[in-house]
């Protein structure tokens, strides 16, 4: 996942959401109501600095007034777009700008940063507000950080009562143009997130419940995968996919804390540090990678 700004707007009758991310060098607002129903006409954006005329639409689409306040301080917008013109019209509420609880129209923003947009503007007719209008500012965005992305990703299924191995699976981010190990890889243009390699490796039948750790690569300058960190399952292993990402969640957030020690990075588990040796990545001369 790629970082995000989320806006929230409510109001008696109304609710909706506003989540700004990058895809593909492209910025996208989605914009979802939560509650009730609108047409969204136009939106408006812009950072937290003053400085030139604040843009603005002609005659309805226009954000004069409260339209321009937020919290009580002014808001100058920097760029506007139109999307509809007011009214339902012939189509009525199948108009591709009207929206109900739990749907989301999509618009491309002409911006090159997350840092230019600290407000977003809403300016929407035919809405289950009792003004039947609104003129929407939202401001104080949550922001989502990026997902880390991973090289590549070993599902260890430990080993058995006498020390011998049991298999796992690797996956890499990337298929390579040499696998004569036919070691498996995310589908072409997968992002290579935490949450995409579970999906992947359930998809390949893989036994979460087995998985007794986790271990994280990154390639280095000569192109050699490098250990970075490990998670160690809990007694009783992965309940499930989801438990196994709450558990990489917990991990990274305990990296990213200022107190989290310069050998964090090297040997992690859920809640325990683990004094064991770093992983020796053997996977360019094993045997192709055993599921299940």
């Amino acid at each position: 996942m790629s970082a995000q700004k989320i806006f929230t707007y409510q109001q008696a009758g109304l609710s909706y959401t506003v989540t700004i991310y990058q895809k593909d060098g492209q910025f996208f607002a989605d914009i979802t109501v939560t509650e009730g129903a609108m047409d969204v006409n136009a939106v408006y954006f812009g950072d937290d600095t003053m400085s030139g005329p604040s843009a603005s639409l002609k005659g309805p689409l226009n954000m004069n007034g409260g339209g321009s306040v937020y919290e009580g301080e002014q808001v100058q917008w920097d760029g506007a777009l139109k999307l509809s013109d007011p009214g339902l019209g012939k189509v009525g509420t199948a108009k591709d700008t009207y929206l109900t609880q739990g749907e989301t129209y999509t618009v491309a923003l002409p911006i090159g940063s997350l840092d230019e947009i600290d407000f977003f503007g809403v300016r929407a007719t035919s809405t289950t507000t009792p003004e039947g209008s609104i003129k929407g500012v939202s401001g104080d965005p949550e922001t989502v950080e990026d997902d880390p992305l991973h090289d590549k990703v070993f599902f260890d299924y430990g080993t058995d009562e006498d020390g011998a191995p049991l298999g796992g699976v690797f996956i890499l981010a990337q298929a390579p143009d040499n696998n004569p190990y036919n070691v498996p890889s995310l589908p072409e243009g997968t992002e290579p997130t935490f949450q995409n390699y579970v999906k992947h490796f359930e998809s390949l039948e893989g036994d979460i419940a087995s998985v007794k750790s986790v271990v994280f690569y990154e390639t280095d300058r000569d192109g050699n995968p490098q250990e970075t960190f490990r998670i160690d399952a809990p007694d009783g292993g992965f309940a499930s996919g989801d438990a196994l990402i709450d558990a990489y969640n917990a991990a990274i957030e305990a990296m990213a804390a200022p107190d989290a020690g310069e050998n964090l990075m090297a040997s992690l588990s859920t809640g325990l540090l683990s004094d064991d040796a770093p992983y020796v990545d053997d996977s360019e001369d094993m045997e192709p990678a055993m599921v299940g």
